[in-house]
């Protein structure tokens, strides 16, 4: 008879059928705080309904499933004739069906859109982030939309809706479709001005033809995409559609899905136009950046937040194991030096949901067009690349360290942890890697000036509170004051200007244990270069506590 060599113990639970959103206090918090007390109810029972699926096991196996099972494409069909087909695992279509009937990509329009749909997508991509790519690409298409009422008439219903259809059909037949964007050349990369894509007018107002190759195309499954290519008078806007209206194909050749670090389950492309590709005008000719900056800049909070979700997975995760694994005594997460390091993440993860989710509801500001509109819209403009640049930069460190509170359980694929690892640099590449952030805010701090007023007025809302705090605005209104060699020093002032903003956040609206650390290690020079490293006197246990998963 086989003996038993030991029994398992001293091993976590597996962290699932949780409640993604309700167990995340820092998130539901913001919700509370950004959304009309009339929406709450609504909004709390619609999104406890999405966290629960995504802390199910069924949802968590897709996720999984959809990373192992990377689409395929399909050039031609057995005939011989090109279709440019991308297939995907049905797990894919599943994580993608839930989300967008959760209104992952209907923001716009709808009363606490914004704040809601953040929240749910801060919440829905922990499950599997590569799915956030065709949500996001669509709900950002609609300001491009727009500028072109008749198309936003025809396609702005169907990026709204709440009803997913795969299939590649005309629009008009179609309860819900999906669109992706292909800006970046491979002679260009994120310089799109350099693009030679070339669009060639038709008889038809506003109707082209293009001719030129995309390194980068995302989404490409989708059922319109967002195109730049050069018109007669410059750099310009299209509408790119993949089926036309009289049914037939658009020419989209598909050459090949890029091989990717992680985001693994999202399809990534080159792709060609071949001089027939029907394309419509979004905007003027030669005034191509203006066009698509909307959804650029939707994008890029995107971005933020897709690093917020993965910062909260992978602190959830490390906080859930510690609590369970016993090591040189006791419970892990009961250790001085290990509850440190936990509080130090969670103080990150925090800081990153509040800031994702405060520019979700001055995009709802913007929106309404009330009194402060103009105002929210200004922050926008400079609060977007200050946080796409630092979030989004703090995200590898956070899950790598995160990663390593499992020991060798982490480096596992079976933890999960190497897959958000993975993915942890993407959002920092997409929409304009660091360079291009830091840029953005220097351009803006130069250009307009209103933008600083509502940045300065929102950081000044929280002084007085805590003196540290205080004496890193002053630091902060020094380096404004002199913009001297500005260019080289863009991403230290990004950087501290995300700290600040972050801080004022933290000190109006988390509980006085997290403000206090975060104000002691971020902005007071009490803290080290590695995670861990927080001023042993702070109330650390609460700041754990705050961050752990109730299962």
């Amino acid at each position: 008879m086989a003996r038993t060599t030991h029994t398992v113990t001293n091993q976590p639970p597996p962290l699932v059928g949780y409640d993604v959103f309700t167990g995340d206090r820092a998130l539901v918090e913001a919700v509370e705080r950004h959304l009309d007390p009339g929406l709450l109810g609504e909004a709390r029972e619609s999104l406890a309904l999405l966290g629960r699926a995504t802390g199910s096991e069924q949802v968590r196996e897709w996720g999984e499933q959809a990373n192992e099972n990377p689409p395929r494409l399909r050039t031609h069909d057995r005939y011989g004739n090109r279709v440019d087909e991308v297939r995907f695992h049905p797990a894919w279509h599943r994580l993608l069906g839930r989300s967008v009937s959760a209104g992952l990509t209907d923001a716009w329009g709808r009363p606490g859109g914004h704040v809601r749909r953040a929240a749910g997508f801060l919440v829905a991509t922990q499950a599997e982030a590569g799915h956030g790519c065709p949500l996001s690409m669509t709900h950002a298409s609609v300001p491009a939309l727009r500028i072109e009422p008749e198309l936003a008439e025809v396609w702005e219903p169907a990026a709204r809706s709440h009803v997913y259809e795969r299939a590649l059909l005309p629009v008009a037949e179609k309860p819900g479709a999906l669109l992706g964007m292909a800006m970046t050349e491979k002679q260009g990369g994120s310089d799109v001005r350099a693009n030679t894509t070339e669009a060639r007018p038709l008889a038809a107002a506003g109707e082209y033809v293009l001719t030129g190759h995309k390194w980068f195309c995302s989404a490409p499954m989708s059922d319109a995409f967002v195109v730049l290519a050069q018109a007669p008078a410059g750099l310009t806007c299209f509408l790119v559609p993949r089926v036309l209206a009289d049914g037939s194909r658009n020419a989209f050749a598909i050459q090949r899905l890029k091989d990717k670090l992680g985001n693994r389950s999202n399809a990534s492309a080159e792709v060609e136009f071949d001089g027939t590709t029907w394309a419509r005008r979004i905007g003027e000719e030669g005034r191509g950046v203006r066009s698509i900056m909307g959804m650029v800049t939707a994008t890029r909070l995107d971005c933020v937040l897709g690093s917020a979700a993965l910062m909260r997975q992978a602190v959830a995760q490390a906080v859930h194991h510690c609590a369970y694994r016993n090591a040189f005594g006791g419970p892990l997460i009961e250790k001085p030096l290990m509850r440190n390091v936990l509080a130090d993440l969670a103080l990150e993860s925090e800081a990153a949901t509040a800031l994702g989710m405060r520019l979700a509801a001055a995009y709802d500001a913007a929106e309404d067009g009330g009194a402060g509109a103009d105002r929210e819209r200004a922050l926008l403009r400079i609060a977007v690349p200050v946080a796409k640049y630092w979030v989004t930069k703090r995200c590898t460190p956070v899950v790598a360290e995160a990663l390593e509170c499992l020991g060798g359980n982490g480096y596992v694929e079976e933890s999960g942890m190497p897959r958000l690892l993975r993915e942890s640099p993407l959002d920092s590449v997409w929409e304009g890697s660091g360079n291009v952030q830091a840029l953005d805010v220097v351009r803006v701090l130069r250009t307009e000036p209103l933008s600083l007023d509502a940045f300065l007025r929102e950081v000044g809302a929280a002084r007085g509170a805590d003196h540290r705090f205080d004496r890193a605005v002053r630091g902060l209104l020094v380096e404004l004051a002199d913009l001297s060699g500005i260019e080289a020093r863009a991403r230290r002032l990004a950087e501290r200007m995300a700290l600040v903003l972050q801080g004022a956040l933290l000190v109006r609206w988390a509980p006085p244990e997290v403000a206090d650390a975060f104000c002691a290690a971020r902005l007071g020079g009490d803290g080290g270069a590695a995670f861990g490293t927080l001023p042993h006197t702070l109330d650390l246990r609460s700041v754990v506590e705050r961050a752990r998963v109730e299962v």
